[in-house]
């Protein structure tokens, strides 16, 4: 008896986990700007490391976090608007340009879109 409390305590727990991970955004919370800029990025080839946008909530603020192909270049933040804040991570010391706000050790990241052409 008790071994069956156990799986099912045990699956009850993993079922939590795997919902509480499973994070999407819908297509309401992107911003026309940021869709076009998916659409540009599909009309362009295929970047090595591939493209993803990831959707970036701290304090109530919205950003969104655009990553570049290959080396040494800058990931671009932009807020909801698509006004370049700044470069949060990437460059040639893959820390950035340094003129991010602060932000708290809490930012919810989502990912909106990966591009999954080869």
């Amino acid at each position: 008896m008790k071994r069956i409390i156990k799986y099912l305590f045990l699956i009850i727990v993993i079922s939590f986990i795997s919902k509480s991970c499973d994070k999407t955004v819908s297509e309401e919370e992107i911003p026309a700007c940021i869709e076009n800029k998916i659409e540009t990025i599909m009309n362009n080839n295929v970047t090595n490391p591939p493209t993803e946008v990831w959707k970036w909530v701290d304090n109530g603020a919205t950003y969104f976090h655009i990553t570049s192909d290959c080396c040494d270049q800058y990931n671009y933040l932009y807020n909801k608007n698509c006004k370049v804040l700044c470069s949060p991570d990437g460059g040639f010391t893959g820390k950035g340009d340094g003129n991010c706000p602060v932000f708290t050790s809490n930012i919810v990241k989502t990912l909106v879109w990966q591009d999954d052409r080869k």
